[in-house]
This record gives C-alpha cells, sequence and structure tokens, in this order.
C-alpha cells in the first residue's frame, strides 16, 4: 500500500537531511562518523532539490529515480557498519546507519513512486475570468 505522496516524501526527506546533520551533535559522532553524516546530509540535500517533485527547486531529477536512489541508498546504509569495519568499534554509529537504512526503505516501501508530481496549477490562468467574444 503506498500510502506517502510526493509531497509528504519532501517533508521526510527535509526531516531526513536535517536528521544526518544534526546527527554528529545528537549522538557524539565525531571523526569518520560525523564526516559521513555531513556528506549524506549535504548529498540528500542536492538530491532531494533537483527532484522533479513538488517540495524540489531544481525539478531535474525524475521522481521514480530518486525512488531508484533512495533503495539504493537504503541498502547502502544497512551494509556501511560492515563494509567500513565499525559494525562492533561503535555501537551507536552502526545503529543509527542500520536504521536510517530502514528508514530509507520502509519510505522507499511505502511511496508512490507514480504519482503526478505536477499536481500545482498555473496561477495566472486560473485567477482569471474565462472571457469569451
Amino acid at each position: 500500500m503506498k500510502v506517502i505522496s510526493p509531497r509528504v516524501h519532501g517533508m521526510l526527506d527535509y526531516g531526513t537531511i536535517a536528521l544526518f546533520a544534526l546527527a554528529p551533535t545528537l549522538f557524539n559522532f565525531d571523526g569518520p562518523y560525523a564526516t559521513a553524516c555531513y556528506v549524506l546530509a549535504a548529498g540528500y540535500l542536492l538530491i532531494t532539490l533537483m527532484t522533479d517533485f513538488p517540495l524540489g527547486i531544481f525539478r531535474m531529477i525524475p521522481f521514480p529515480m530518486h525512488g531508484g536512489l533512495e533503495l539504493v541508498s537504503g541498502l547502502a546504509l544497512l551494509a556501511v557498519p560492515f563494509l567500513f569495519g565499525f559494525h562492533d568499534d561503535n555501537h551507536e554509529a552502526r545503529n543509527f546507519f542500520m536504521g536510517m537504512g530502514i528508514l530509507f526503505l520502509g519510505s522507499w516501501l511505502l511511496t508512490d513512486w507514480r504519482a503526478d508530481t505536477h499536481t500545482h496549477t498555473n496561477p495566472r490562468n486560473s485567477m482569471m475570468p474565462n472571457h469569451q467574444h
């Protein structure tokens, strides 16, 4: 069941960006864990701003492609602690990255990637009366 609309997904994206950006402070991450969070926040901000959906600005990335990137990101976030060898060194970082991976995958599963992302109307056309001569 696809219960997350493109607009709601955008809100979740910006919340995710904020969480990545704040994670080093919230969870006392330093060094590579903090750097990874900041890089992920910046990268995800760029992708979100470039996505063609109601909360995107540049609208260069089709919404379904954003979904594909999110699926790959979710799987990668689950694997990061093991790929980079900190699954036993820093349990907070491991749990954070794996938790974010689960959130990404959950969001991917629940988002309607085929929804119409162009729901806005041209305000000029909708405000003008229809004059027929």
